[in-house]
């Protein structure tokens, strides 16, 4: 039997097992989906060989400390720096990451020409990396300068916390929460700033899911369209499975889609 998992910290409120394992059964694989608390990224590389996975997903907050000890990755995740989605070939380690696409596919179609992106983990550079690709202006905001460096280099606009005041008049087609604020039940930003922002946006996606988001409800106070990232969840997920297992991605979104609608 071959065993999969999702790292992260917290991980309790992850949905991954459910979709993943449903998908196995449909489709009669012999395999299993686990969630692990991890509380350190250090001996990564020596636990994730001695849980004897085949593959595993990472979230929050280590995707970018996993790309660092990845002996290869491969598609989009090359220039995000940032992977969601591991494989072990052989005694290798293959990074992917699919939280680019998963996002994408939320907002094909909804004329989306300018965003501001909260946050600068490896999320925040998934998102900024394919909406660059589709040809969307972007704008980063953080609450720390250092980790802009990242977008900076890439020649994004950035701001800190500090001074984004300066772009609270900007029109926004969409603001995207990538911070963790919501775990805490927290504002990625002062409420009169992203009250502001909000007066000028169209959209609000928050990549969380599953737990109460201030980010949101502020923002249909506002009269936004307001997303989380469940169905950003369901997308990257159909595409991590199909590289776990290697089986199409056609045959596995039906049974996704299935658990997630029941799910939700």
């Amino acid at each position: 039997m071959e065993i999969f998992t999702v790292f992260g910290n917290p991980i309790y409120h992850s949905k991954s097992p459910l979709l993943h394992n449903y998908a196995l059964y449909k489709l009669g694989i012999n395999a299993k989906y686990t969630r692990y608390l991890l509380k350190s990224s250090k001996d990564f590389r020596n636990l994730f060989f001695s849980l004897g996975l085949s593959g595993a997903n990472i979230t929050l907050p280590y995707k970018e400390d996993i790309a660092n000890i990845c002996d290869e990755i491969r598609g989009i995740g090359q220039k995000i720096g940032a992977v969601n989605a591991i494989v072990k070939e052989n005694d290798k380690i293959i990074g992917y990451n699919t939280d680019a696409i998963g996002f994408y596919k939320n907002i094909e179609g909804k004329n989306i020409q300018n965003a501001l992106i909260l946050g600068a983990g490896g999320s925040a550079r998934a998102v900024a990396m394919i909406l660059r690709e589709n040809n969307i202006n972007v704008i980063i905001a953080n609450r720390s300068k250092e980790k802009l460096t990242f977008f900076r280099d890439r020649y994004f606009e950035t701001y800190t916390n500090d001074n984004i005041n300066k772009i609270t008049n900007t029109k926004f087609d969409i603001i995207i929460n990538a911070t963790s604020s919501s775990i805490n039940n927290e504002l990625p930003l002062e409420y009169e700033i992203l009250q502001s922002l909000f007066s000028n946006s169209k959209i609000a996606f928050d990549l969380m899911y599953g737990i109460r988001c201030k980010f949101l409800e502020l923002a249909k106070e506002k009269g936004l369209e307001s997303i989380d990232g469940s169905k950003m969840l369901l997308y990257q997920a159909i595409s991590a499975l199909s590289l776990f297992i290697n089986i199409d991605e056609e045959r596995i979104k039906p049974h996704m889609e299935y658990i997630y609608k029941i799910i939700q």
